[in-house]
């Protein structure tokens, strides 16, 4: 059986590739030569013309939130919008949760 595909990320290039998983090795971006970012099995790229979809997305990699599948199919609620973003960083800030903890709450109290 082959093995299953993820998805790899090139954030400056807004591009999304699936691919599949055979451990460790450092992928490149086919356009740009950088390193890929392993995002998850559960991902779905926002459009390459979606500027603040790619920013949420930057700023959910780069606080160390992936997008793999859980036991219940799905990597769980991540942020969409900004505002959302904003929303759980204020809220992080406030009650001292860790920002990647707070990025992937569903609910902000």
């Amino acid at each position: 059986m082959p093995p299953a595909k993820t998805s790899y990320v090139c954030l400056p290039c807004r591009a999304s590739y699936k691919q599949p998983y055979d451990g460790d090795h450092e992928r490149r971006c086919p356009r740009c030569a950088r390193p890929l970012l392993h995002v998850g099995s559960a991902f779905a790229p926002p459009k390459r013309r979606d500027t603040a979809g790619w920013r949420v997305l930057s700023l959910l990699l780069n606080a160390g939130v992936r997008f793999h599948k859980s036991c219940c199919g799905g990597p769980g609620y991540r942020p969409r919008t900004l505002s959302e973003v904003r929303e759980r960083m204020a809220y992080a800030k406030a009650t001292g949760e860790p920002f990647a903890r707070a990025l992937v709450r569903h609910e902000v109290p």
